[in-house]
């Protein structure tokens, strides 16, 4: 399923977060949203998925306005926004993800558990998980909800080389499966080889296309070399 976006503006009061952002996100694609801290990353993908009205601009998730199916989009939040040390499960937390969604979602828990790999930690508590088994707890909360679009909000954050490359390695399995992942984050290095597209962002879109493009095109940028926001 295809999120469309045309002519989207946000401010904080006189501040612009972000200006005339149009996108196309094609169903089964992986996209990736770089862009330096307070580029206005988390601002749009809030945006798409419906939690900020914007001042302006148009949202259409498979043809039908945002407002109108907003359980087709969901947002995978940054790690930092999960208390890790309260005493539940993998199981338990997943389990939440319904509540963001239909009762059905897009899998059962096992299915979710299955997809990221965690079913042999259903039982384990959560502050007993590596970084990467929380991101992947994360992914699989977020998988239980009725959606096709999925907002993954600096997934690979603190995450050392090889879980990064793990995590990443999975979505795209996932996007291939035809699910549509929108990816933010602030190293431009973790985009190459990844991803379908590059978008990058500094309140306005700088460049969109292939990694190779806007490498390509952003190094002819002195401020933006070819580790843009690393």
């Amino acid at each position: 399923m295809n999120l469309i976006a045309s002519d989207l503006s946000f401010s904080y009061g006189k501040d612009a977060i972000v200006q005339n952002i149009s996108l196309n996100l094609e169903p089964g694609t992986l996209t990736a949203l770089v862009g330096r801290n307070g580029s206005g990353k988390s601002t749009l993908l809030r945006l798409l998925q419906g939690q900020y009205p914007p001042d302006s601009g148009e949202i259409f998730v498979g043809g039908v306005p945002l407002g109108k199916c907003r359980e087709r989009v969901a947002l995978m939040p940054q790690r930092n926004s999960i208390q890790w040390h309260f005493p539940i499960t993998v199981s338990e937390l997943v389990s939440l993800g319904r509540i963001g969604g239909s009762q059905s979602g897009c899998c059962d828990l096992a299915a979710a558990l299955q997809r990221v790999g965690l079913s042999e930690l259903a039982s384990k508590r959560l502050d007993a998980l590596s970084g990467g088994q929380q991101q992947r707890t994360l992914l699989a909360r977020t998988l239980m909800q009725s959606a096709q679009v999925f907002l993954l909000d600096e997934p690979c954050s603190a995450l050392d080389p090889p879980s990064r490359e793990a995590f990443l390695v999975l979505v795209r399995q996932l996007a291939d499966a035809g699910y549509t992942f929108f990816v933010s984050s602030h190293d431009w290095g973790e985009s190459l080889n990844v991803y379908d597209r590059v978008i990058v962002l500094d309140n306005i879109v700088l460049a969109d296309g292939s990694p190779e493009d806007v490498r390509k095109e952003l190094g002819a940028i002195p401020s933006m070399g070819n580790h843009c926001c690393g």
